[in-house]
């Protein structure tokens, strides 16, 4: 006779009670993604050039209207809390001191992948649009280009385009945001 073992997933408030208490390692780098605790991979040149570029032009452009959040967690559900490498938030002035951005607060989520293109494809992309988020960047650093979704309907994006070299990646929903990808990928 076999038995089945049963899963038990973690919460967004269990998870971050383990890290209050120092059960994880001060320099561990991880997120909670559905009821799963899963160890980001390494950050290599590229990624974290385009992160702080990315990063610096979104502060520059917008940082008296929006919060431009970098590596921060974001609590799209009661079990994930990924931690976007670049997202644009609305407006607070306690800056989300209190409990971290949901997904009504994200304007834009930009993922920069190099060796985890397909992971952040394939799970998180559809996560955010589960979470309702209208617009998240996929920054794909091996075919040089950026994935643009949008329209999110029954948690799947409807629209993707993608911008290459020689293009501009221009957001949907915040008209004044196009970035040049020459520059960002450099």
């Amino acid at each position: 006779m076999s038995r089945k073992l049963a899963k038990r997933w973690i919460t967004a408030d269990e998870y971050e009670r383990m890290g209050e208490a120092g059960i994880f390692a001060q320099d561990a780098r991880l997120e909670l993604i559905e009821g799963e605790i899963y160890e980001m991979s390494p950050i290599g040149s590229p990624h974290a050039a385009c992160v702080t570029f990315l990063s610096r032009l979104l502060n520059l452009q917008f940082s008296d209207t929006m919060i431009v959040s970098t590596q921060n967690p974001i609590r799209l559900n009661d079990f994930s809390e990924p931690q976007p490498d670049v997202a644009l938030l609305r407006w607070r002035d306690d800056f989300y001191r209190r409990e971290h951005p949901r997904p009504a607060d994200v304007l834009l989520v930009i993922e920069v992948a190099d060796s985890t293109v397909e992971t952040d494809r394939t799970v998180k992309m559809p996560l955010y649009a589960q979470a309702g988020i209208t617009e998240a960047w996929l920054v794909n650093l091996p075919e040089s280009r950026v994935e643009i979704y949008s329209d999110p309907s029954n948690g799947v994006y409807q629209t993707m385009k993608h911008a290459t070299r020689g293009e501009e990646a221009q957001s949907v929903n915040i008209p004044q945001l196009c970035v040049v990808i020459a520059e960002l990928l450099g």
